[in-house]
């Protein structure tokens, strides 16, 4: 069997697998994401381990469903952002900041105590405050949009607070690896992540104006589908331009680039083009993907006390900082358990700092693995955890919530 018929099957069988366990936690109560992480975890190496098995023999199989996963979560924050107004999210200014902040502070804080409880120098244990700090709301976007309360202030200011958190993690990287020597340069390094992260968000704001009036002009042009055509271009232009050119995450862009088309009066048409290929393909294989990585077969011997202990931290530090942070920000309780709870999934950015510690011999592989492992228990939590505390909302969440995302 040739490998492109072998990706064909393997996407047969993912996202088959990712809907019908989307169906069946939405039928047990459950937000559909919690299922297609589930299915997830039982098609990869703890049970079944599918793509390991004939007729799946292509090396690059592994890699090409990655590389799709990452096109899947650009797609989802490109349609979180979509949802919102830049008016909104520059209203939620200081929960963004003092929730992203001390939810920075108290992992960085937290991690370096647990690094030295399992006597690690102070660089290393630096390392694993940095990999707890790291948050990715993507699974929290698609929960809050399914639960139609992505526009309340809690979704506004999570979101807010996810942007604020990456480039704290990224910056406080940076001055790490130039204050050791490890990234070469010292503070001018430092600087020069700075200016670059500024000068992106400079251009990528100049240019975002602009894209309103691009955006009628390129509807009204004889192409087939050139408006989804445009958007797409210019999501996938975002993304790499925050990571290549300005230091932060492509999250970061491909998001920027939904807030920026949501002023655009073909918001609609251009969120009804991107869903179809988004929740059709993309999105259920990023969600999927997630479980796919989890081989619980690690989770035994000696890394065992310190990948529960990492999960421990992982989740208190969080609930305490960016709770902490939305509570001072005039957040109730509630809603500053509810937005610390969306801020708990890991993702990307501390897999990006644990492999970088990694390489340069300042982490072990038992870190790594309980790095993985904690990604995937925090990302499995945030579903329920969000749906349990905002069914407490009692009237509904606070201001205009936004339309179901489309299964």
């Amino acid at each position: 069997m040739t490998e492109f018929l072998q990706l064909a099957l393997a996407l047969v069988i993912l996202i088959a697998a990712a809907k019908l366990g989307g169906y069946i936690s939405l039928r047990l109560g459950q937000p559909s994401v919690l299922g297609e992480l589930i299915a997830g975890l039982i098609l990869g190496p703890s049970l079944l381990d599918t793509l390991h098995h004939s007729p799946f023999t292509s090396q690059h199989l592994d890699e090409t469903i990655a590389l799709l996963a990452e096109l899947g979560v650009l797609l989802l924050m490109f349609l979180a952002g979509l949802e919102l107004h830049i008016k909104d999210l520059a209203k939620a200014g200081k929960v963004s900041v003092l929730a992203g902040t001390l939810g920075v502070v108290f992992p960085v804080a937290m991690g370096f105590g647990l690094g030295r409880i399992f006597g690690m120098d102070d660089l290393p244990a630096l390392f694993v405050g940095l990999v707890l700090a790291a948050t990715s709301v993507s699974i929290s976007a698609q929960t809050l949009m399914e639960l139609g309360v992505l526009r309340s202030r809690v979704g506004i200011g999570l979101l807010g607070a996810a942007v604020f958190d990456d480039v704290l993690v990224i910056l406080g990287l940076s001055i790490l690896l130039a204050l050791t020597g490890e990234g070469g340069g010292g503070l001018a390094a430092v600087g020069l992540v700075l200016l670059r992260m500024a000068l992106f968000l400079g251009i990528a704001s100049a240019v975002g104006m602009l894209l309103p009036r691009l955006t009628r002009r390129v509807d009204h042009l004889p192409i087939s589908q050139g408006l989804v055509a445009f958007v797409l271009i210019t999501l996938l232009l975002y993304a790499w331009a925050a990571e290549a050119l300005g230091s932060m995450a492509a999250i970061t862009g491909a998001f920027m680039a939904g807030l920026f088309f949501a002023r655009s009066p073909q918001r609609e048409q251009i969120q009804a083009g991107v869903s179809v290929l988004a929740y059709g393909l993309f999105v259920p294989i990023f969600f999927i993907h997630v479980g796919l990585g989890v081989d619980t077969h690690m989770m035994a011997g000696q890394a065992l006390w310190l990948i529960v202990a990492m999960i421990a931290v992982a989740v208190v530090s969080k609930i305490l900082g960016a709770g902490l942070g939305a509570r001072l920000a005039g957040f109730s309780n509630l809603e500053s358990l509810q937005l610390s709870a969306g801020m708990m999934s890991r993702g990307e950015v501390g897999l990006i700092v644990a492999t970088l510690g990694v390489s340069q011999g300042l982490l072990s592989s038992q870190v790594f693995s309980g790095t993985v492992a904690m990604v995937i228990v925090t990302t499995l939590l945030t579903p329920p955890a969000l749906r349990y505390l905002f069914a407490r909302s009692s009237p509904p969440v606070s201001s205009a919530a936004a339309p179901a995302a489309e299964e």
